[in-house]
């Protein structure tokens, strides 16, 4: 059997195929894909195949993917760029014959207001026509995207931002790349759809206070009016597209985008996922590691 992981030199990718190891694959049955040769040789000292990939170059796409039994398709990292990349990654898998997919995507894709989602839904949309087996993994936010948040806190004492008292299901990369894994490597998955998300919705006052426990410092959080949080972060040298994306972020989860949190992912990995708290230490020491 031969499994196949996109993005393999990105966080995800790299902890799927970790995650796969760990569940007793053998390393010569996992094929890692990536744009650099260089960050994928560690995973080729372990024995895993490897191959460099570019979803802009197709022709790089069909030998990646031949003979796969199962393809994990990690969502691109380029906005913007998403749906042209996938479509060529999909369109791959087709001439391949790959035996089924998996795509990671993003909470209710086809039915949210969420500023990230029309690419994931497009996408899916194709691979809904594709005629492969195909399995949806709808991420939820990654606990890790708020490490920068405790060093901004440790200047400041305070997180501040416009998202209100709305709540974030967030879980960490590992319990999304075990839940990957699982999907990968046991049958009855054809066709589904999973919302996966952490155990526990949590509220900016709640990142403030574990940010604090963190640090060993209060820590608060300061809500503003998306105006307000707009020029804070254009003063702090945020360009404006990015200044408006965040802006806009914090808007969805105001209103409820990323509050669902169903338990399907503690169902998938056989266990609760980790907690904010245990998910940001986790992440700023990995962050602060000479190997990260």
């Amino acid at each position: 059997m031969t499994i196949v992981v996109t993005g393999a030199t990105g966080h995800l990718g790299r902890l799927t195929v970790d995650a796969l190891l760990d569940r007793g694959v053998p390393a010569s049955d996992i094929r890692a894909l990536g744009r650099s040769a260089e960050r994928l040789a560690p995973l080729a000292e372990r024995g895993v195949q490897t191959a460099v990939i570019d979803f802009e170059k197709p022709e790089t796409l069909d030998t990646a993917f031949a003979g796969a039994d199962a393809l994990l398709l990690v969502s691109g990292s380029e906005v913007g760029q998403r749906i042209p990349q996938h479509r060529n990654a999909i369109d791959a898998a087709v001439r391949a014959g790959v035996g089924r997919l998996v795509y990671t995507s993003a909470p209710h894709a086809d039915d949210t207001d969420l500023i990230l989602a029309p690419e994931h839904a497009e996408t899916e949309r194709l691979l809904a026509n594709s005629g492969l087996p195909v399995t949806v993994l709808r991420n939820n936010w990654y606990t890790e995207n708020y490490v920068g948040q405790v060093d901004a806190a440790a200047a400041t004492g305070e997180l501040v931002g416009s998202a209100a008292d709305g709540r974030v299901a967030s879980a960490s990369r590992k319990d999304y790349a075990e839940a990957a894994a699982v999907v990968l490597t046991t049958d009855g998955h054809d066709g589904a759809v999973y919302e996966l998300a952490g155990d526990v919705a949590w509220t900016f006052d709640d990142l403030a206070a574990a940010v604090g426990e963190l640090l060993g410092t209060p820590v608060v959080y300061r809500s503003v009016t998306p105006e307000e949080h707009g020029s804070a972060l254009r003063e702090a040298g945020l360009d404006e597209g990015t200044a408006g994306f965040v802006v806009a972020l914090d808007g969805n989860i105001r209103d409820g985008a990323l509050a669902d949190a169903p338990g399907t992912l503690a169902e998938l990995i056989g266990r609760p996922t980790t907690p904010l708290a245990a998910g940001l230490a986790e992440a700023r020491a990995a962050a602060e590691s000479p190997a990260a």
